[in-house]
């Protein structure tokens, strides 16, 4: 039961045996997917197990499919190099022999990993707050500019008697946009946002900001905040850490994309190697010191989603 600590330890170390019979069967794995996720596994298992033998695919005409060029080219050089096969173009169709003789895989692979796509668990909620369409298929919670949950009609779902959202929807479980009828996702008051760490943490920092300006206006009776400006629920934007990708290569190598946004192949790759390896660790470390309520990883961490300025991007200028 990964809802546990407990459950996911186990999981880890279950897969971890499974790889080791692998690699001393020299067993052949085939990795369904080339995004992030599909390349990071591919490659972390060439490095750990390297006497199993690989085979990575994708629909799209090459790995990392919304992601600039160079990122691509840099991965698949990798893989290419590390004697991982790639096969592009391809839909995955296990139970075709045609597709297995097109992978050089006639007898099929031992074992198969499928990194693609994101699956709505919203079961909790009513139907009428979730989308009926989107990535799965649909099924992801509503929410308005303010990420108050909303219903298919564009109403607050449990607002209170002054109008004010009371439940919100943060990361993963949302719908990652708010649309507009009519208009192209370039047009959308909040374009498609990917369901990545960084976005959901901004999500959370604006969602507890909005409580806290609601129980002022509520509960405290003050309509405007220390600079005299007029407290309202603030809104939420596309954050300009969600074009930030860090993809693994193994634990030396890897590279990082900054400045993506919804437009596909959008972004700069300005890292990469063994820096951009480190570059990782440092997260990493910086990241798991924060959750452990650590100085360090606080004094990093706090600042990217309190920027006191903002300079660019759909942010408020002094910050929430």
């Amino acid at each position: 039961d990964e809802r546990f600590i407990e459950g996911r330890r186990r999981h880890v170390l279950e897969e971890y045996h499974k790889l080791q019979d692998l690699n001393r069967r020299h067993a052949s794995v085939l990795v369904v997917g080339a995004g992030f996720i599909g390349v990071e596994w591919a490659t972390e298992i060439e490095y750990f197990f390297p006497d199993v033998k690989l085979t990575i695919i994708d629909a799209l005409p090459r790995c990392l499919g919304p992601l600039p060029d160079a990122a691509a080219e840099y991965c698949s050089e990798y893989m290419h190099a590390a004697g991982i096969k790639e096969f592009y173009d391809c839909k995955y169709d296990a139970k075709n022999p045609d597709f297995w003789s097109k992978i050089d895989l006639p007898n099929k692979a031992d074992v198969e990993y499928v990194c693609i796509g994101v699956k709505a668990s919203n079961y909790f909620m009513p139907t009428e707050t979730l989308s009926e369409k989107g990535p799965g298929g649909g099924g992801w919670i509503l929410m308005d500019m303010t990420l108050a949950v909303k219903t298919r009609e564009g109403k607050v779902w449990s607002a209170d008697d002054q109008g004010y959202g009371r439940i919100y929807a943060v990361g993963d479980c949302n719908y990652g946009c708010v649309d507009a009828p009519g208009k192209k996702p370039d047009d959308w008051p909040i374009p498609p946002i990917p369901k990545i760490s960084y976005p959901g943490e901004e999500e959370a920092v604006i969602a507890t900001r909005n409580i806290e300006y609601i129980d002022r206006l509520v509960y405290q009776g003050k309509k405007t905040d220390a600079f005299g400006s007029p407290l309202a629920p603030a809104p939420m934007h596309w954050p300009w850490g969600a074009g930030m990708f860090a993809t693994s290569l193994g634990p030396d190598d890897a590279c990082f994309v900054a400045g993506a946004n919804w437009v596909k192949n959008s972004g700069l790759m300005c890292v990469w190697g063994s820096p951009c390896a480190v570059q990782k660790e440092i997260i990493e470390a910086s990241k798991v010191d924060e959750c452990a309520f650590g100085i360090v990883g606080r004094l990093i961490w706090h600042f990217v989603h309190h920027t006191p300025v903002h300079l660019f991007g759909g942010g408020p200028r002094w910050g929430y």
